[in-house]
């Protein structure tokens, strides 16, 4: 195995969704980089992974400027290191960027071991658009921070995608409503892939007001992204009109959807009433 820094990602609750290529990493590594020790320790010792005298590090917020120059030391010496956050794929909402990036500036090589992330889990059964998503990790905690940092996402078109602590999930879908607005569809994720997994889905109003009282782990929050503001039909037929003498139907279909936000289902049928009117075959 190369030396280097590998960046092994770990199930975010069942225990069998991890890798192959990530077991052997763990059961090859000289050192272990970890957010959370116990954790690590409990998955290693599901998966029968002995220490065997191997260093278990502990890489979290509270010591990462410290550890980092340690980590950097070993990797100079031609120790390899794998990097594990406490669930999912390193450095998505958790420590360790200045490491990789320190690693990569320092010439040594970062392997990435992928595997589980809540982002892309969230994504996939939310039932919103997945084909370009933004992930914006954990708003604010302090709520005019939050809102601000809201209304600077209102206007993407693309499904956005949070993280939020249980006890500021109400405040937060709250001001979401208020930003983003009410009628948004959403979906709450809380608990993937654990024993009391759940998913709700609704308008961000309906997931607000249907909320528990006691709500427990970490959840992703997945938004349905703005919608374009309808176009002037008048000014959709002149671009049209302007964009057939030009282009081919399809074509000019094509740039007119795209400019204006339209459907091409729409725009088609605009551009055949336009043939239809100049008389054109």
């Amino acid at each position: 195995m190369p030396t280097g820094l590998y960046l092994v990602s770990t199930p975010l609750g069942n225990s069998r969704d991890i890798t192959l290529r990530a077991l052997d990493v763990l059961r090859s590594v000289s050192v272990i980089a970890a957010e959370d020790t116990r954790s690590t320790r409990k998955l290693l010792g599901i998966h029968d992974i002995p220490l065997k005298g191997r260093r278990l590090l502990s890489y979290g917020e509270h010591n990462a400027r410290r550890q980092r120059h340690r980590i950097l030391e070993l990797l100079d010496r031609g120790t390899d290191v794998a990097l594990v956050s406490e669930a999912g794929t390193p450095l998505i909402s958790d420590p360790g960027h200045r490491l990789v990036s320190a690693a990569i500036e320092a010439g040594h090589s970062c392997h990435p071991i992928p595997g589980p992330s809540a982002v892309t889990a969230a994504v996939s059964v939310s039932g919103l658009a997945s084909d370009r998503f933004l992930f914006a990790g954990f708003l604010p905690a302090k709520a005019g921070q939050r809102k601000t940092a809201l209304a600077d996402l209102a206007s993407i078109p693309n499904t956005l995608v949070f993280f939020e602590a249980p006890h500021r999930l109400k405040a937060t879908l709250d001001d979401i409503g208020e930003a983003l607005g009410n009628h948004r569809r959403a979906a709450i994720c809380r608990e993937l892939t654990k024993f009391h997994e759940s998913i709700m889905r609704g308008t961000v109003a309906e997931l607000a007001a249907g909320l528990g009282n006691r709500l427990l782990g970490e959840c992703t929050i997945v938004v349905e992204g703005a919608h374009p503001p309808a176009s002037d039909p008048i000014a959709i037929e002149r671009h049209l009109t302007e964009a057939m003498a030009r282009l081919s139907l399809r074509d000019a279909v094509s740039e007119v959807a795209a400019v204006h936000g339209a459907s091409r289902v729409e725009i088609y049928g605009k551009a055949l009433a336009i043939r239809r009117r100049t008389g054109e075959p």
